[in-house]
């Protein structure tokens, strides 16, 4: 569609200068895409700049030792983005020869990789004319053919994939999908959006309309479930225990030491597993309390410090001792290292 023409040319003229649109090196690009998910780019660029750095190949990333790789990715949430991320570099050395595949259809084929990454890195590497259809391409979109389907819909994303491919500028797809999204992200943003500054405006349904803020339109999601959870940090002459998660739907091996969830009205101190780690010999102390937000939970959290006296023992399997100066070597969850940010000095 002519319209559609003018971004590229607006994208040369304004785009922000980031180091993963300096490259066609499909490895980089995709690194620069698993961290971005779910992420901003203020957030997540310090943590390309330090994964490309410390693994500039996929070979040597598909090397890394798993903890290593948790730990340097500790900060930036949604863990399961950097086990999927070593399960697909381990993937492409392993069935690809550390050479990622050239085309859309074939990086589908690699597990971890779906249809966003793979035409990010096909166009963007390899100059295929596939469409990224992200948030910010979903909301240029609706604003400005002015769409009413829900963009969360299974008609919406079918919709939306194929007005993104409509729209596409087959003769420099790189190019054209680099600007939807990052018109999305500076102009055509989700609150506030900059209408004067944007190339589309004079033919945009919303804008035209006054209607942009009615855009996108997305189905309610059910609200976030709230949990309560208490972490029982021991000090045993200055050694702590804790344990690595496994199998588990978030923080997937990160450490923490024991944690016993109640509800709103339970009393932490009633659980079983609390009072054999407290005895009745022990010094214990409400340290730290906060709220922490996930995207399907809202989690309230207590750290209670515990101090022992050098004859315990510590009553559950399964945990390691170390000491506490030891602990910042480890990979934990962001609630983790609130506590240990705050508290480290009152050891």
């Amino acid at each position: 569609m002519k319209p559609f023409l003018k971004l590229i040319p607006w994208y040369q003229a304004y785009k922000r200068d980031l180091p993963w649109r300096q490259t066609n090196d499909p490895y980089l690009i995709w690194l620069s895409e698993v961290i971005l998910q779910q992420t901003r780019v203020e957030q997540g660029l310090p943590y390309y700049l330090k994964f490309s750095n410390r693994y500039p190949t996929v070979k040597q990333l598909a090397k890394a030792n798993d903890d290593e790789v948790m730990k340097l990715w500790q900060g930036l949430g949604y863990y399961n983005r950097a086990k999927n991320m070593l399960g697909t570099a381990r993937a492409v050395v392993a069935l690809h020869k550390g050479i990622f595949p050239n085309t859309y259809e074939q990086l589908l084929t690699l597990k971890g990789i779906g249809p966003y990454t793979a035409a990010a890195i096909a166009s963007f590497a390899f100059n295929e004319a596939q469409a990224v259809v992200d948030g910010n391409v979903n909301r240029v979109l609706a604003r400005y053919f002015g769409i009413e389907e829900p963009i969360n819909s299974h008609a919406g994303k079918t919709l939306f994939a194929q007005l993104a491919n409509d729209v596409l500028n087959k003769k420099d797809p790189a190019s054209h999908n680099q600007a939807m999204m990052e018109l999305g992200a500076m102009v055509c943003k989700p609150t506030n959006p900059i209408c004067h500054d944007c190339v589309l405006q004079q033919t945009c349904v919303a804008f035209t309309s006054g209607t942009v803020n009615q855009y996108p339109v997305k189905l309610k999601k059910q609200p976030p479930k709230v949990r309560h959870l208490h972490y029982l940090v021991v000090n045993h002459a200055r050694h702590t225990y804790v344990k690595q998660r496994k199998n588990e739907r978030i923080w997937h091996n990160l450490y923490e030491p024991p944690c016993i969830e109640t509800s709103a009205e339970a009393d932490v101190w009633s659980d079983p597993n609390a009072k054999q780690i407290a005895t009745n010999h022990s010094q214990v102390t409400a340290a730290f309390s906060c709220k922490h937000q996930l995207t399907h939970q809202t989690i309230y959290a207590t750290f209670w410090v515990i101090k022992v006296k050098r004859g315990y023992e510590f009553p559950l399997a399964g945990y390691e001792k170390i000491a506490i100066t030891e602990l910042h070597t480890l990979a934990v969850h962001r609630l983790f290292d609130k506590f240990l940010q705050m508290y480290t000095l009152h050891w």
